[in-house]
């Protein structure tokens, strides 16, 4: 009966996400969105089998926490962090869609508006200072 089986794959298959769900709920931040979290759970969920902690106990888990923090960070509050890490997280990240991000003005841009003699308009204008 192939239909049947099939039935029975499906209802595996959903209860296995299902248990990788609530597995990852526990890693939830308090101060973190219903929208950062399902973004950042993806991440978590979508890596988990390469970051389960092996029996040494080596932390792997940690690590994939930690990326998925840097990512979120990154994404949702403008953190900046060095050129490698920023380049693994959003590899690793490819995929993921979030919609309405916030824009994050970096700093390099900020010192682009700056004059020779170091002063920024209040309203964001090049000039001196009134």
């Amino acid at each position: 009966m192939v239909g049947g089986e099939a039935a029975a794959a499906v209802e595996e298959l959903v209860s296995g996400v299902r248990q990788a769900t609530d597995f990852a709920e526990q890693f939830r931040s308090y101060s973190e969105s219903e929208k950062q979290w399902k973004a950042r759970m993806e991440f978590i969920l979508r890596h988990l089998a390469d970051y389960r902690d092996p029996p040494d106990g080596s932390g792997r888990l940690d690590q994939l926490l930690s990326l998925s923090m840097v990512w979120a960070n990154h994404l949702f509050l403008g953190c900046s962090y060095n050129k490698e890490l920023l380049d693994k997280v959003m590899e690793m990240a490819d995929g993921i869609e979030v919609e309405d991000l916030p824009q994050f003005t970096t700093r390099s841009e900020l010192m682009k508006k700056v004059l020779p003699s170091g002063s920024i308009q209040s309203n964001g204008h090049l000039g001196p200072l009134k």
